[in-house]
């Protein structure tokens, strides 16, 4: 059987608008016993609401904090060039005493790429210069100077300054859905993302397969056959929706009405590994389940649901 990780758990700051919520959200998470603290990276406010730029938010996040980590859910390869990555993401480890996290993933809101003037190309494209630039960031992240002529970036006997404190690099996280992302998260990442919502036609959807217990296990069972014998040192990540309640049917009766999904069983969303209703009891031993049956030990909970997962938190954290 394969090793359990310890329960993490971070807070995702996507309610975040002014300094004082971002300092009050990290030492509430701080204090909470959370690991992580994490934002997003978009320019639009449409889907999630207007996000504060990450870099520079986390570089505050990481000065009125002590041991809580900072990272990304998840940089948007093509909004940067990935030796300006790099460059940023080495300085936020080595400023933050070597806290930070490299969440990445290839972009998907078409919407926000025409905004930008940003060229929004076909998903297997932005999915190939994704995997070039993890190649261009650890090699940067080296030790000794990277010279790389790849098919979208090219770098010359270029010795970034400065080097991460975290050897050999910041744990890199790769948010993934489809098989062809999956296989490069699981070749490459130290975390993988397991993505909670469709984003393949250029828009976020709330589509039940994808949360589905089926569909989850199709998905870390292609990470498995990807890493080979790597797969023991990948972390698996999701983003997790909680609902404490005494009354479960009902509550995944209105869990899936207020998605959307129509007629959908009761059954099948208490299933899904993402969702997670019950009691405070319950869901521990829920938690406990899951992590033995799919591997999944890092969960992302909304900064809104802070004092409702504290329970949790408490109980789980590094156990």
């Amino acid at each position: 059987m394969a090793r359990l990780r310890p329960f993490r758990f971070a807070v995702f700051a996507e309610g975040v608008r002014s300094r004082e919520a971002l300092l009050d959200t990290a030492r509430r998470a701080e204090d909470g016993g959370f690991a992580t603290f994490l934002i997003r990276d978009h320019f639009i406010a449409e889907p999630f609401g207007h996000q504060l730029a990450p870099l520079t938010a986390l570089a505050t996040v990481a000065a009125v904090t002590r041991r809580l980590r900072i990272g990304s859910l998840v940089f948007a390869n093509d909004y940067r060039h990935p030796v300006v990555l790099a460059k940023e993401a080495a300085t936020l480890d080595v400023l933050s005493g070597g806290r930070f996290e490299l969440g990445l993933g290839a972009g998907f809101s078409r919407a926000e790429y025409e905004q930008a003037g940003i060229a929004f190309d076909p998903p297997h494209v932005r999915a190939e210069r994704l995997e070039e630039a993890l190649h261009v960031v650890k090699g940067l992240f080296s030790d000794a100077p990277l010279t790389l002529a790849g098919q979208h970036y090219s770098v010359s006997s270029l010795n970034s300054f400065p080097k991460p404190l975290q050897r050999p690099h910041p744990p890199i996280l790769v948010g993934a859905a489809s098989s062809r992302m999956l296989s490069i998260a699981a070749r490459q990442a130290d975390i993988i993302g397991l993505q909670t919502v469709a984003t393949t036609r250029g828009v976020l959807a709330q589509d039940p397969k994808v949360r589905s217990a089926s569909a989850v296990s199709e998905k870390i069972e292609q990470v498995r056959q990807a890493a080979g014998e790597r797969f023991e040192e990948i972390e698996l990540n999701t983003v997790a929706s909680v609902v404490m309640t005494a009354h479960r049917q009902e509550a995944a009766e209105q869990f899936a009405r207020d998605r959307g999904w129509g007629d959908i069983a009761a059954d099948e969303v208490l299933t899904m590994p993402s969702v997670f209703i019950g009691t405070v009891d319950h869901i521990v031993d829920e938690m406990r389940g899951r992590r033995e049956r799919y591997g999944i030990s890092y969960y992302v909970f909304f900064d809104q649901l802070m004092k409702t997962v504290a329970p949790l938190v408490i109980r789980l954290a590094g156990e």
